[in-house]
């Protein structure tokens, strides 16, 4: 499944290495403790409290749960906006930790993993979070993450990242990159 390649990205230890996968989507993962899940990545469901005016949700609290190792004072937390049908895919981190929490609409989160010396190394992860699925994911360094906006309606990401953005600690991989091979179509089934 996996081929060895030249590494593109390395940072110390964290050597970052594109995989050769097969065409496809990788394993969906329908429950945050999913065995499938990529090392190091987190998912936890998060409460809406909706009434007839709306709804809240928190995104986070400074020093607790998933985010709690994010340091305060480099902390930056930020949002996007995707209309239906966008896929911004892929981008990584030598030293950044990112914290997902979809606000609105729907998600096709994935995530791959290019670590070299990482268990799950070239393993792919899909995730349907947003509106239907509160789930907020925790990405840490050298792990590929993008989406596309699936549904009729635009979306939103707060994103939390454990350091102010620097463009040097960032890499693009395009994402249609044949070493990952995702299959971004509607899958048919």
């Amino acid at each position: 499944m996996i081929a060895e390649a030249t590494p593109f990205a390395a940072l110390g230890d964290l050597e970052l290495l594109l995989p050769q996968c097969e065409k496809g989507i990788g394993k969906v993962i329908l429950k945050p403790d999913s065995p499938d899940l990529i090392e190091g990545v987190a998912v936890t469901p998060f409460p809406l409290w909706p009434d007839d005016r709306g709804y809240f949700l928190e995104v986070a609290r400074i020093g607790q749960g998933p985010s709690r190792d994010f340091p305060p004072e480099s902390t930056q937390v930020s949002a996007a906006l995707s209309y239906p049908g966008t896929i911004k895919a892929f981008h990584y981190h030598l030293h950044q930790t990112d914290f997902w929490v979809p606000v609105m609409g729907m998600f096709q989160v994935v995530l791959v993993d290019f670590r070299k010396s990482s268990p799950t190394f070239g393993v792919r992860n899909t995730l349907y979070v947003g509106s239907l699925r509160p789930w907020q994911i925790l990405i840490p360094p050298g792990i590929g993450h993008g989406y596309k906006v699936v549904g009729e309606q635009a979306a939103m990401l707060v994103y939390v990242t454990s350091r102010i953005y620097n463009p040097k600690d960032e890499g693009r991989i395009a994402y249609n990159e044949p070493g990952v091979h995702y299959d971004w179509e509607t899958q048919h089934k």
